[in-house]
């Protein structure tokens, strides 16, 4: 699914108009009446006061549609207008209009100094916030940020309309107090990326898409920076095999890490990539890990560094597809003089992780050296050690992207969200869970990319596809174990079943039958 920006629906807004002959206050009708059928498929009839709080911009214009079908369908509910300003939209006021020929009372007029006492919300009503929509581009005054947090206190369910007031679309917000925290919003066309950020994710808890019917063949062809990744954007990068295909069809994955003590984080690197489907898997480990890497993990060839307990010399004489490196492999002396040596002389694709990366952060010339679309798994901490500090997501993902444009390397940010990055281009995953956030997760992430890799898929399509099998397989194994008891291993043995997931068909309700008496 694309993620437009803002100045992309406006754009479409203004082509839907031109294109299928209708105004924009017809296309409010549209978004509003969309609203109104959502809520009303769900509340079907419940006299459940409705407050429903507009601007007086085009999202109170729909916020004064929504409001208008619910009064006009008998519904409890009182409409306020935030009137902080002169400056009207001309749709808001033609809905201002429209309202007030179907409606008992006119809508309760707020200049913005009332005491919010006045304003009485029950912890069991229902607040629809349309106050301030994409448009917003300065923070609310004092008066509405007190509104808002009567939202907050009220314990009402609150519903925004197209994003939650006084959250921005492309800026971090100054002050949190200053936003509705949203129980639900429902947002036209496509989501705002500010819903998948750890700074702002938190001010909606559900989100949901509304088809306002913005021109087809303008959403079809329109490049967007952002794209969130679910089943329907992975299915067409799966590759199928071939009935007489053989295990050297399907790549040759290298791990390359390991030291004494972290043995286990190549274990894990090692089983996700054969069991992501690489033909074959050899790591390169300290000696010290030989006996448990050939007794735990059979299927996996084992080369052992001269060295006892960590990597020292990396000599190898087979040709990997691709090697996955840094898992366990720690920052000794001797380690980062022969990974500074490698990258000198390497060509093959690689993927890297943990240590791998923080011996990046501390040698940055190193990192001219890597193969063009070699991959970097960091974690925000990880992350924050090799591109420098920031001061809010939008800057971290500004300067993760001008870092891949610079070295032409592919960023995976993981975390809840996690953010494919290359170049311009920010992929967003949309399976996964808390339970994740365990021990050698990152471990197995790095096996599967590299499995992907080794069987021809493209470094960034391995990316996004291992990314959303990983969290898949995090989210069927959840049912088994729940969030707490998910550990690295499990992830391991669900990935087969989530292969398998992206081909079933969702489950059709069944029929129900009457019984003749």
């Amino acid at each position: 699914m694309k993620l437009f920006s803002k100045e992309q629906i406006y754009e479409g807004d203004k082509l839907t108009t031109e294109r299928q002959n209708i105004s924009s206050t017809d296309l409010m009708e549209r978004a509003g009446t969309q609203i109104f059928n959502w809520m009303h498929a769900r509340m079907q009839g419940a006299q459940v006061p409705i407050h429903v709080f507009c601007g007086i911009g085009n999202n109170g214009g729909d916020g004064l549609v929504l409001a208008r079908h619910l009064v006009t369908h008998g519904y409890n509910v009182v409409c306020y207008i935030v009137n902080c300003s002169d400056k009207r939209s001309k749709d808001f006021l033609i809905n201002y209009d429209r309202i007030k020929s179907v409606s008992k009372t006119w809508p309760n007029m707020l200049s913005c100094k009332e005491d919010l006492s006045e304003i009485t919300i029950g912890g069991d009503d229902i607040i629809v916030d349309a106050v301030f929509g994409i448009g917003l581009n300065r923070p609310p005054n004092d008066w509405v940020k007190h509104l808002f947090q009567k939202f907050k206190v009220s314990k009402a369910f609150t519903l925004s309309i197209d994003i939650p007031s006084g959250l921005f679309t492309d800026r971090a917000v100054d002050d949190e107090d200053a936003v509705v925290y949203a129980g639900y919003t429902l947002s036209f066309q496509s989501p705002k990326l500010a819903f998948f950020l750890p700074g702002t994710q938190k001010f909606t808890v559900q989100w949901e898409v509304l088809d306002i019917g913005i021109d087809r063949d303008y959403l079809r062809e329109t490049e967007t920076e952002v794209e969130l990744i679910a089943k329907h954007e992975v299915l067409p990068l799966y590759k199928p095999r071939q009935k007489f295909a053989h295990k050297g069809d399907f790549g040759h994955v290298m791990i390359l890490g390991g030291s004494y003590g972290k043995i286990g984080a190549v274990n894990l690197a090692s089983r996700s990539a054969l069991n992501s489907g690489a033909g074959l898997v050899t790591v390169y480990i300290p000696t010290c890990g030989y006996h448990s890497m050939q007794t735990a993990v059979p299927e996996v060839m084992v080369i052992t560094d001269e060295h006892e307990t960590h990597i020292s010399n990396i000599n190898f004489d087979i040709q990997p597809t691709v090697i996955g490196v840094g898992v366990g492999l720690g920052t000794s002396e001797d380690t980062v003089k022969t990974f500074a040596a490698f990258l000198k002389k390497n060509t093959i694709p690689l993927v890297i992780d943990a240590d791998g990366i923080n011996i990046l952060s501390r040698n940055k010339t190193l990192l001219n050296l890597l193969p063009e679309q070699t991959v970097l798994t960091p974690h925000l901490k990880e992350l924050e050690r090799i591109i420098g500090t920031w001061s809010d997501d939008f800057e971290m993902l500004e300067k993760v992207k001008a870092f891949s444009e610079k070295y032409n390397v592919i960023v995976l940010i993981k975390g809840a969200h996690s953010i494919t990055v290359n170049k311009n281009k920010m992929y967003i995953n949309t399976t996964g869970n808390p339970g994740m956030a365990t021990a050698g997760s990152g471990d197995v992430l790095t096996g599967m990319i590299s499995g992907l890799i080794a069987q021809g898929y493209t470094p960034l399509a391995a990316t996004i596809f291992a990314v959303y099998l990983h969290g898949k397989s995090a989210d069927i194994s959840l049912e088994d174990y729940g969030y707490q008891s998910l550990i690295a291993s499990h992830i391991i043995e669900k990935i087969g079943e989530a292969y398998i997931d992206l081909f079933k068909q969702p489950e059709q309700p069944k029929e129900e039958t009457q019984q003749k008496q």
